[in-house]
């Protein structure tokens, strides 16, 4: 992994990692590598995703534990602000994502970050986001920004 390289964490990567599923060494060995140096980042939407996901499936007393686990994380949240905003919501009028992917997408291409996920709703968006060097093993993708 290049030394500046920057990581922007979807929810379903939160998820993946959560659950243990395939990928989720590769979203291991990003944390382990670049969330000590600063440079792994999550939309503040995402935290919030990864709670009501939690809470619908596995219940509330699982949504706050997993809650507690994914804060403890050495990434760094991107809170809302009036900018990112603006340009998530550009993202939203041109491309077909949900709002919360939108607000992943402007973080990640404010960051000039990989966005690092395994949601197929961000594929309308590889003229914007593309394909980085592949180190991650699908269905995990990692796409960067242009």
């Amino acid at each position: 992994m290049p030394a500046a390289e920057l990581f922007v964490l979807d929810t379903s990567a939160l998820i993946c990692l959560r659950e243990d599923e395939a990928g989720a060494a590769d979203v291991e060995r990003i944390l382990r590598d670049a969330g000590p140096k600063g440079r792994v980042y999550v939309s503040f939407i995402s935290l919030m995703e990864f709670f009501y996901i939690l809470q619908q499936e596995q219940g509330e007393h699982a949504a706050q534990k997993g809650y507690l686990e994914i804060k403890q994380l050495p990434m760094t949240v991107v809170e809302s602000d009036e900018q990112l905003g603006l340009y998530a919501a550009a993202i939203k009028a041109t491309h077909k994502l949900s709002v919360a992917d939108a607000w992943v997408a402007a973080t990640a291409q404010r960051l000039g970050a990989a966005l690092v996920h395994k949601d197929p709703e961000f594929e309308p968006m590889k003229n914007v986001l593309t394909a980085a060097p592949a180190r991650l093993q699908t269905p995990l993708k990692l796409l960067k920004d242009c």
